[in-house]
């Protein structure tokens, strides 16, 4: 049986979404998201550097997408990529999952 989760193996979700979140979770304003992998959005929204391009991948993603992959910011990471789950809570994000996968040339997951 093995210990990595889909998540680890794909990555897509995070080389297809800007990843937006409020100033107040950059380590300079208290939080924990490093200042250096946030670009200013707007007013006191930030997004995660990388993720606001044509082809998205954000600065923190280490490996290959549909291979092995982590995030370098893991426990860092700000609250849009907490709330994000493959499996977690797979009906609430199953639709935004498949968009990624199918943006990043992945098949859809296999049924649970």
């Amino acid at each position: 049986m093995s210990t990595v989760s889909i998540c680890q193996q794909c990555g897509a979700c995070c080389a297809a979404f800007r990843v937006t979140f409020h100033g107040s979770e950059l380590e300079s304003q208290g939080g924990r998201v490093p200042d250096g992998l946030a670009d200013h959005e707007t007013g006191d929204l930030y997004q995660l550097r990388g993720t606001d391009y044509a082809r998205p991948r954000c600065a923190a993603l280490c490996g290959t997408l549909g291979e092995s992959v982590w995030c370098g910011i893991y426990a860092e990471r700000p609250s849009p990529c907490r709330e994000f789950g493959a499996r977690a809570d797979f009906g609430v994000f199953e639709a935004a999952c498949h968009r990624a996968r199918s943006r990043n040339g992945l098949p859809p997951l296999p049924e649970a």
